[in-house]
């Protein structure tokens, strides 16, 4: 099962890419968690995107590609996938058909989460994240079990340097530019379903499945 989500930052890709997991046992392979975990270490191509990602822009398809290729390449074939938050650009979806078609696999499915740039702002103005695990929380919809702190590991939670309001503003005009012409790159192959993301995480969640089915 080689499954891409698309959709505005803060649709939920990286929640339901979880229970997908949970699910089906297949690995998450989320674009701006290895970008992070490269800006933590900083790897070259972490201090390289750092910049772009501190802004709210789009990394460069290159280093993004190439990041990608390398963790499929260590995953080794037949395994499957779910890529949260790539491609990006029609570039990357181009870049990403040759990559597999190289190792013998093909896409099974794109679902797009679609939810309006008014809550994306509210969802991710108020989001925090725990730099240890990455996992996210939100005062209102999500809050933590101890105010302020992860559920998981009990590490302090803070504010993305790309979750503030004028850099959420930044990542939205970049994807509706680059991101959203992904859906019709996808859709005239007929991969794409398009779900709603509002909701309950179940109820998003059911809508996935069917959209899988």
């Amino acid at each position: 099962m080689n499954i891409i989500l698309i959709g505005p930052p803060g649709a939920g890709k990286g929640t339901q890419a979880r229970r997908l997991v949970e699910r089906f046992g297949v690995p998450q392979y989320a674009t701006g968690d290895m970008l992070r975990a490269a800006i933590a270490q900083g790897t070259p191509t972490g201090q390289l995107a750092q910049g772009y990602m501190s802004r709210g822009a789009l990394v460069p398809d290159e280093v993004v590609i190439n990041i990608i290729a390398d963790t499929l390449s260590a995953a080794g074939q037949g395994r499957g996938f779910i890529l949260d938050g790539f491609p990006r650009t029609v570039a990357q979806a181009d870049a990403l058909g040759a990559m597999l078609s190289g190792r013998g696999e093909r896409l099974d499915r794109v679902v797009m989460l679609e939810v309006a740039d008014t809550l994306v702002v509210d969802r991710l103005g108020g989001r925090l994240t725990c730099p240890t695990d990455q996992t996210s929380y939100h005062p209102r919809s999500l809050p933590p079990r101890i105010e302020g702190h992860c559920d998981l590991c009990g590490d302090a939670l803070v504010q993305r340097p790309d979750d503030t309001v004028e850099a959420i503003q930044k990542r939205l005009v970049s994807y509706h530019q680059w991101t959203a012409p992904v859906a019709d790159y996808y859709e005239a192959s007929g991969l794409l379903r398009r779900i709603d993301g509002v909701g309950s995480p179940d109820q998003v969640f059911g809508r996935l499945l069917a959209a899988l089915g």
